[in-house]
C-alpha cells in the first residue's frame, strides 16, 4: 500500500464506533417524521374551524369562515403585501438593534460585576413594565412615524437576547479558561476564541423567542398610533367588523412570525454545525 493511502485512511479508535452520515432519503424520512406531528394539528385545527362556521355554531360576523378569509386574501393581496412588508421592515429593523445592544449589554455585564449589579435590575424593571401601556408615550415623544414601532419591538426582544447571552457566556468551562490564562492568551482572545463561540447555542435560543416577540412588538406599536402595518389592517377590520379581514390579517402576522423564526433556525443550523444538537454524524462509544 502506497503512503499516501496510508495517509488517507481514516484513524480507527478502540471503543468508538462512527455514526455514518445519512443519506438524502434518510434526511427527507426524518423530515417528515418531525412535520407530520404539527401538520396534523394544524389541519385539525382548520378542520375544527371550518366546522364551526359551516354549522353556524358562531355567527358569522364573529368567526368568519376559512373561505371567506382565504377570499380576503386573494382578493387582496396587494393590499396585505403592502402592510405586511411595514411589519416585516419594522420587525427586523427592532430585532437587529435589541441583538446588537443585548449583547454589548450581556459583555459588559460578564466583563464586570459592579455592570452587573446595576444593569440587571434595570432591565427586569424595563421587562416587568407592559410595553402596550408605554407604546402611546413612545407617539407622544417620537411621533407617528416608524421610529416608535421600532423601540417597542427592540424592548420586548431585548430581554431575551441579554439572558440568554449571559447565560452562554457565564456557561464555559473553567478549565477552559484557565488553559487559555496558562498559554498566555489575551483577554480578546479569549472572548472570541473560546467564551463567545460557547455562547451561540444560548444566544440562538433567546433569539428564537425574540424574533416572535419582535413582531409582536411591532404590532402594539401599530395599535396605538400607525397608518400602516398590520397592526393598522386589524385595527380598521376590527372598527369595520370586518372579521374576515382581521382574520386575514392575523394568519399573515403569525406566518411573518413563523418564517422569521424558521430563518433563525437555519441560520443556527448553518453556523452552530458543531453543536450536539445539530450533528448529523458522530461518534458513540462501544464500551
Amino acid at each position: 500500500m502506497s503512503q499516501s493511502a496510508v495517509s488517507r485512511a481514516p484513524v480507527k479508535t478502540a471503543g468508538v464506533a462512527e455514526r455514518e452520515r445519512p443519506g438524502f432519503g434518510r434526511r427527507t424520512a426524518e423530515a417528515a417524521e418531525k412535520s407530520w406531528r404539527p401538520l396534523a394539528l394544524l389541519v385539525v385545527c382548520f378542520a375544527a374551524w371550518w366546522v364551526v362556521a359551516a354549522t353556524e355554531m358562531v355567527e358569522a360576523y364573529l368567526v368568519p369562515s376559512p373561505g371567506a378569509t382565504l377570499d380576503v386574501i386573494l382578493d387582496k393581496p396587494d393590499y396585505l403585501w403592502q402592510h405586511s412588508w411595514v411589519t416585516t421592515y419594522e420587525t427586523l429593523i427592532g430585532l437587529v438593534i435589541a441583538v446588537a445592544v443585548g449583547i454589548l449589554s450581556a459583555v459588559l455585564m460578564v466583563a464586570s460585576t459592579t455592570v452587573e449589579k446595576t444593569l440587571y435590575p434595570v432591565l427586569l424593571f424595563a421587562q416587568v413594565v407592559p410595553k402596550i401601556a408605554i407604546a402611546p408615550l413612545f407617539v407622544v415623544w417620537l411621533g407617528f412615524g416608524i421610529a416608535p414601532k421600532i423601540l417597542i419591538a427592540v424592548l420586548i426582544a431585548f430581554f431575551p437576547v441579554v439572558i440568554s447571552m449571559v447565560t452562554g457566556l457565564k456557561a464555559v468551562d473553567p478549565e477552559m479558561l484557565q488553559l487559555s490564562a496558562t498559554m498566555g492568551a489575551r483577554p480578546w482572545q479569549t472572548f472570541l476564541k473560546i467564551r463567545f463561540p460557547a455562547s451561540l447555542p444560548h444566544l440562538f435560543s433567546g433569539l428564537k423567542v425574540a424574533v416572535t416577540l419582535a413582531v409582536t412588538g411591532a404590532v402594539v406599536g401599530e395599535f396605538v398610533g400607525a397608518d400602516e402595518g398590520l397592526g393598522y389592517v386589524i385595527l380598521q377590520a376590527n372598527g369595520n367588523l370586518d372579521t374576515p379581514m382581521l382574520f386575514a390579517g392575523l394568519l399573515v402576522m403569525s406566518l411573518i412570525g413563523v418564517v422569521l423564526f424558521a430563518l433563525v433556525e437555519i441560520a443556527e443550523k448553518l453556523l452552530l454545525p458543531w453543536h450536539a444538537s445539530r450533528r448529523d454524524q458522530g461518534v458513540t462509544t462501544t464500551y
